[in-house]
């Protein structure tokens, strides 16, 4: 069966992905082929027509359109939970109980539309819709692997009104245990706090992460953003994840903290400098949403994972590796599995997995995340042909040796290969890659490449030879989902990868799933003595991961790159 699933309008990171007899075979956001990063508000047309190419099949050859929203009962208690915590704006509280699916019929309606659009036919292929939360819980639960009861959690900003979402998955089926429901969102309450920083919501939040270990988070006492209690959480809406006369208004811009939130943290924060007190609100922010998660998780599903040492955990808060890296320090949490793609784009991945098994299929086992378009020698030499910059190349009979050549001697590598990282990682194939070891290499990046703040940290991959002696653990990483301590030793020796409080968010290398960026790294190591290499995606502020020759082109020739290598091409410039 051939089961597409498709996110937007509603969403940011809009996406599609396509399983084929219960394989993933493709999947890709939208904002790779439309150069809009998060494609917010629009829909993944160029992402679905890659999936059916890529897979070989025409339109008319999707089974089943899985879509990761669903209306929302007035039975449900989620309509009256936002009613009732909203009634300081009664118009919207009141909408929420009479007409509370107007958005989900709204997209719906827009995404039959497409459908038609591209000749799958609405009326044709079977359409079936997904709860938000259940389409995260189900991207990280069918992909797992785990066969036998799991934990399942999925912490965001929303979906239709759920925030959080916590189950556990048992012989393909997942069973619900709690939701919690807006405003009570760790997702916007990190965001709020996100846009107070000076960042974008759905985009700054890593920033907020990064920054964190810069400042102390005993300086602050948050504690007044969100209090628990026993139905979970209550988040106050006097100061963060308001809406209408509560928001705070600067520039023509509405935000989602209040004027209140200002006047007791000063002004909003402006600026690329890790400055104080923002620091200190960054980390006390942090600590707070650790703690946090940390207590929800093991009040709902602690006792199953106590049982079974067994956890899978989605959702945009997912993709926080600070977290992740506490959940592992549980000393009963032994496969902590996160959906690489946690956030929303992740959630074509769910709906379409979920909505498969629903009808009788066995979802396979996520191997990789290198699921999107590649691009022969061919069609690379052509980009370079009909680029404005006329660029010439050397073909390479070596291009993993070369290229462990030019990070030895000290220069970053833009490095385009394979199939592009379906997700916010760039995992070997659409990277920029530098020496570890080398003094100021990631200053270098962030200044004159990335353009970006200077105190941003960058992440290791590394050989599955060295990880455990590096990473002090032997838990899976393939996704740079997970942080770890690094190894006092290996501190020194790379630096460069070391982020502020001795951890690295890593990503550990097999031969099986990548064996040529495998093999970029062992020639690094027989010519440096370290199985490790810096590793950001390969785009500068603003701007999504490259996803085509042209757009590696162009990066290159806009930065102060020296060398690029695309498949077996070398480029160079002054």
């Amino acid at each position: 069966m051939n089961i597409l699933g498709v996110t937007g309008p509603a969403l940011h990171d809009n996406s599609a992905a396509l399983f084929v007899d219960g394989k993933l075979v493709a999947a890709a956001e939208e904002e790779r082929f439309i150069r809009v990063k998060h494609a917010k508000r629009r829909q993944p047309i160029n992402a679905i027509k890659f999936c059916l190419a890529q897979a070989g099949i025409g339109p008319g050859e999707v089974d089943v359109v899985a879509y990761p929203y669903a209306p929302i009962a007035l039975s449900s208690p989620a309509r009256w939970y936002y009613a009732r915590r909203h009634w300081y704006e009664p118009g919207r509280a009141l909408r929420a109980l009479y007409d509370g699916n107007r958005k989900v019929h709204r997209n719906t309606a827009s995404v039959l539309a497409l459908l038609d659009e591209l000749g799958i036919g609405s009326r044709r292929a079977r359409f079936v819709p997904v709860e938000h939360h259940m389409a995260h819980a189900s991207s990280a639960y069918h992909l797992s692997g785990f066969e036998a009861k799991t934990a399942i959690a999925s912490i965001d900003g929303k979906g239709e009104y759920a925030t959080m979402f916590f189950g556990y998955g048992e012989n393909g089926r997942i069973h619900r245990i709690k939701e919690l429901y807006d405003p009570d969102s760790l997702g916007w309450f990190y965001g709020a706090l996100t846009e107070y920083l000076g960042f974008e919501i759905q985009d700054g939040e890593y920033k907020v992460m990064g920054m964190a270990p810069y400042g102390d988070p005993r300086r602050y006492d948050f504690s007044r953003l969100v209090r628990r209690d026993a139905d979970g959480i209550r988040v106050n809406t006097g100061l963060i994840n308001v809406i209408g006369r509560r928001q705070y208004q600067a520039n023509g811009r509405k935000y989602d903290f209040s004027p209140a939130l200002v006047s007791w943290l000063g002004p909003v924060r402006s600026g690329d400098d890790i400055d104080e007190p923002y620091i200190h609100y960054a980390a006390t922010a942090q600590r707070l949403l650790e703690d946090t998660a940390l207590e929800l998780i093991d009040r709902y599903v602690g006792d199953i994972i106590r049982e079974t040492g067994r956890l899978c955990f989605a959702g945009g808060v997912a993709l926080n590796v600070k977290l992740n890296q506490r959940l592992l320090e549980w000393p009963h949490l032994t496969d902590l599995f996160v959906q690489p793609a946690a956030g929303d784009a992740g959630t074509a991945v769910g709906a379409a997995s979920y909505a498969a098994t629903s009808l009788g299929e066995r979802v396979r086992k996520l191997e990789h995340v290198y699921l999107g378009p590649s691009f022969s020698n061919d069609e690379c030499i052509a980009a370079c042909r009909d680029h404005p910059q006329r660029p010439s190349w050397l073909r390479l009979d070596d291009a993993p040796a070369k290229a462990a050549e030019i990070l030895a001697d000290g220069h970053p590598l833009a490095w385009f290969q394979g199939r592009m990282e379906f997700g916010p990682r760039a995992l070997g194939n659409r990277s920029i890659l530098g020496n570890p070891s080398h003094a100021g290499m990631a200053e270098r990046i962030n200044a004159q490449i990335k353009y970006r703040e200077r105190w941003r940290p960058f992440c290791p991959s590394m050989l599955d030879t060295v990880a455990s002696d590096v990473l002090q653990s032997e838990h899976p990483a393939p996704y740079m989902t997970l942080s770890f301590a690094v190894a006092p030793e290996w501190r020194a020796r790379i630096p460069e990868v070391v982020h502020e409080d001795g951890t690295a968010r890593a990503q550990v290398v097999s031969e099986a799933t990548n064996p040529r960026f495998h093999r970029l790294i062992r020639e690094l190591e027989r010519r440096t003595g370290s199985a490790v290499v810096l590793n950001t995606s390969m785009n500068r502020r603003g701007e999504p991961i490259v996803c085509t020759p042209t757009d590696a082109l162009n990066l290159f020739f806009g930065s102060d790159l020296r060398y690029l290598i695309m498949e077996d091409l070398l480029l160079t410039k002054d």
